[in-house]
């Protein structure tokens, strides 16, 4: 099982990351809230990882941190009808605490609006998962082109994304919304991006 992956960074879009290793140039799936964390093409990156076993391939799914890339597994392991594909697209549309704190909620409605993803499919999540979201840990993500343990790799654009969603949800949009919107923002403008610029940004 390979549980995670550390080399060169040569090609990233909001959905697939390449990661290069020993000359070999690994395709790993991501998500969008993976996307946004990664650093600049041609620097080191670790991704938390799952393989896929499937008749005729096996696909590596990558995540920026463990408690994300379990409760990926959470989704295709315990929700009946959520496979690999549509848990990616549910984790690219709300961030990790935005999914747990839905699932406890049970807030359906939130849970419905990530794309392809019924009532039906939202109830089940929240059936099947809300005992389980407590054996994921929600933790700050790290920057995933710096070493973890240092104190000063964590990004400061972490609290920047809450503050933004914050304050879109202030003005009125629901937490889904915000939270897409921004991470989006974050996506485009980058990690240096204030709080300012990433509510212009979703906002426009």
């Amino acid at each position: 099982m390979i549980t995670s992956i550390q080399g060169l960074l040569t090609e990233a879009t909001p959905l697939r990351a390449i990661i290069e290793l020993n000359g070999l140039g690994y395709e790993v799936n991501i998500p969008v809230t993976t996307a946004e964390k990664l650093p600049a093409t041609g620097a080191t990156v670790k991704l938390h990882t799952l393989v896929i076993y499937r008749e005729d391939a096996q696909t590596l799914y990558g995540f920026a941190t463990i408690p994300e890339r379990d409760f990926f597994r959470l989704m295709i392991e315990h929700v009946t009808g959520v496979g690999p594909k549509m848990a990616l697209t549910i984790m690219s549309k709300l961030s990790l605490p935005s999914l747990e704190s839905a699932i406890r909620m049970g807030d359906i409605a939130t849970l419905a609006k990530c794309p392809g993803i019924g009532k039906k499919t939202a109830e089940r999540l929240v059936v099947e998962l809300r005992a389980k979201v407590g054996a994921t840990s929600s933790a700050d993500p790290v920057s995933l082109g710096d070493d973890p343990a240092s104190p000063d790799s964590r990004p400061a654009g972490d609290s920047r994304i809450r503050d933004a969603v914050l304050a879109l949800t202030a003005l009125g949009y629901k937490a889904a919304d915000a939270d897409e919107a921004v991470r989006r923002a974050s996506l485009t403008l980058g990690t240096k991006a204030t709080t300012e610029q990433l509510i212009k940004k979703a906002l426009g």
